[in-house]
């Protein structure tokens, strides 16, 4: 998936109009964690928490210009994607419905609420809740937001934009970069963007290893579905792959790594107690693989996403309450 400078300037433009850039840090304490430069790109410092805000906000922007008839959007998510429908069909004037699974983030569906969202409940994971709102897309004559396209990973792009242009001008350019996977826009993003940028980073992919279906499918060379079972990675909860986004994977990833649930309760603990920054399971992952891939990379210069913080606080206060595991670094 490829994007000219043109199209990468437009959703600059559109990203910016809305929200500054988010800030990239170099965080001494993680460095001498793990042992290596650690720049972190802090997507939790969005307005909606996370990066998928830059995606909701160039789909929306190409919607209205191209279907300006459509006044109703339906997507689903288990959080961070129907915030950025939300935040941005408001700035459209949309009405937007989100299906989420039962038992979704309390504090997500909140925030998706105050963005003036009609929020559905439906089935027990984020397949059931996208089948379902197909559904009533289709019953209701409604415009049916993916969660995988184009212009979401158009959007998401500006995310890696950033993060390469503010390393170059520091006179660095990251080994490697670390990015987790839920159904695929923000790998999609990164590889686009480093093809922009013109730099030699090489890209890991991170999935939970309670949601196994992109490794699972990068190693096979095809679509495999896997079960989720993940309880604190929520964004990476997916249980079939998106092709266009795997096939982007297979040709760009180095590798996709697996991180357990326990190794992103730690990688949440390291960032709060080194940066004072909030993530959410998903937002942690990438911290996560480079700590589990520290000794590949030590001395080395390491990229992050904190690609989100909406965790909901009597879980975040659960972990940090966690026993710390033997070997903690």
């Amino acid at each position: 998936m490829n994007f000219t400078r043109e199209e990468i300037e437009a959703a600059q433009a559109t990203v910016h109009a809305a929200m500054p850039p988010t800030p990239q840090y170099v965080w001494p304490l993680l460095g001498q964690r793990l042992g290596c430069t650690l720049w972190a790109k802090h997507e939790n410092h969005t307005p909606v928490g996370a990066f998928k805000i830059r995606g909701g906000l160039c789909y929306l922007e190409s919607l209205a210009r191209e279907q300006p008839g459509v006044r109703h959007v339906i997507s689903a998510t288990r959080g961070n994607h129907g915030q950025s429908i939300g935040f941005a069909a408001r700035r459209h004037g949309l009405a937007a419905t989100i299906v989420v699974p039962h038992g979704n983030s309390v504090e997500k569906n909140a925030a998706m609420r105050a963005l003036g969202v009609t929020l559905v409940e439906h089935g027990d994971d984020f397949q059931a809740a996208s089948e379902h709102a197909a559904l009533l897309a289709e019953r209701d004559g409604l415009h049916r937001v993916p969660s995988f396209a184009r212009e979401l990973v158009r959007g998401v792009a500006t995310c890696w934009v950033e993060f390469f242009e503010a390393v170059k001008r520091a006179g660095d350019v990251p080994d490697v970069l670390f990015v987790p996977i839920g159904l695929g826009s923000g790998f999609a993003a990164a590889a686009a963007a480093r093809a922009h940028c013109k730099v030699s980073t090489r890209l890991i992919g991170v999935v939970s290893a309670h949601a196994t279906a992109y490794r699972d499918s990068f190693l096979a060379g095809h679509a495999v579905d896997a079960p989720v079972t993940t309880l604190l990675a929520d964004g990476m909860a997916c249980r079939t792959p998106v092709p266009e986004a795997l096939e982007m994977l297979r040709r760009e990833a180095e590798d996709v790594v697996t991180v357990t649930d326990g190794e992103v309760a730690q990688a949440m603990r390291a960032l709060f107690t080194d940066t004072h920054n909030v993530a959410e399971g998903a937002g942690a992952a990438a911290l996560a693989a480079a700590m589990q891939q520290r000794e590949r990379w030590r001395g080395r210069t390491v990229g992050i996403a904190v690609s989100g913080g909406n965790v909901d606080a009597p879980l975040f206060a659960n972990v940090l309450t966690m026993p710390a595991p033997t070997g903690n670094i």
